[in-house]
């Protein structure tokens, strides 16, 4: 069947292709934009455009007027402003989730490494998601109370999405690794990291938009497991040729800065349940096999 579906973030690395699926699957897309670079791209691909972004909250409401499911993709990874980014979420699935009428679709984008798993445990669609005080993003619990008003949810948690050009919080280790002149990984390196190629994670958005049912569901866009951060700090080596090193668990942050508590996470995600459930089988290439095939 035939839907309308307005997506932020639609311009963006995994919007991009999100649009593309959507349309060859023969729904309608009404994408959200700030630019004009935007606006072509849009054009293009055969999208309606609408003009905004996520801090525009009475464009939020006339994007997402009329639509029979919403995809929120848009977040600002300026890490200066993070605190204020996550409240400008949580405020736009507000607004978008009140716009909509209920029995109507919001999904929503959310991360693995943002639920409550013990540590070494694998995450599982069924954990909870963890209130962290250093990370203030709260999506899921934002889409838990649209739900309550009958609008139906479905949450994406999103591993490292990667494709030759990004690779998710790898990316950030790469000007590290080259201004330091070494690609570390803290204690052993045994810490592993979930990942997925992008384009069978918009896939998998597409799937999610077509076939989550009513109330609220939750999803791993997981190709594979947990990649170890030895392995990821190895091939950015490879590619930058500088030496790999193991750093200590306390001189994380001295070493990556911000980037220092991500470095320590085991974030290891199973998807069972999203591929039985949407009939989801990743095809793209490993995050290691992207990493070594990218231009550094």
């Amino acid at each position: 069947m035939t839907m309308r579906v307005f997506v932020t973030g639609s311009t963006g690395f995994i919007g991009t292709e999100l649009v593309k699926e959507l349309i060859a699957a023969g729904h309608r897309v009404r994408g959200l934009t700030r630019s004009d670079a935007g606006v072509e791209q849009l054009k293009a691909v055969g999208a309606e455009v609408h003009r905004g972004d996520l801090t525009d909250l009475e464009s939020l409401r006339k994007g997402a007027t009329g639509m029979d499911a919403v995809v929120n993709l848009a977040f600002s990874y300026d890490w200066s402003k993070f605190a204020q980014n996550a409240r400008d979420e949580i405020r736009a699935i507000e607004t978008l989730g009140s716009t909509l009428e209920p029995g109507k679709l919001l999904v929503v984008t959310s991360a693995v490494g943002m639920t409550s798993g013990a540590p070494g445990q694998l995450r599982r669609e069924t954990d909870p998601p963890v209130e962290w005080p250093t990370i203030p993003r709260r999506p899921e619990q934002a889409a838990q109370a649209v739900a309550e008003k009958g609008v139906h949810v479905g949450i994406v948690r999103l591993p490292q999405v990667h494709d030759t050009r990004k690779q998710g919080l790898v990316t950030m280790q790469i000007p590290i690794a080259r201004e330091r002149g070494v690609s570390a990984y803290v204690g052993d390196g045994a810490s592993r990291w979930a990942a997925a190629p992008v384009k069978d994670v918009a896939r998998l958005y597409r799937l999610v938009v077509e076939k989550t049912r009513p109330g609220v569901t939750k999803y791993h866009a997981v190709q594979e497991e947990g990649v170890p951060l030895r392995d990821i700090a190895e091939a950015i080596g490879t590619g930058l040729k500088v030496p790999v090193v193991s750093i200590a668990p306390e001189k994380a942050v001295e070493h990556f800065g911000m980037f220092g508590h991500f470095a320590t996470l085991d974030m290891p995600a199973l998807s069972e349940w999203t591929r039985e459930r949407l009939g989801w089988e990743p095809t793209g290439p490993g995050l290691i096999e992207d990493l070594t095939n990218m231009k550094f």
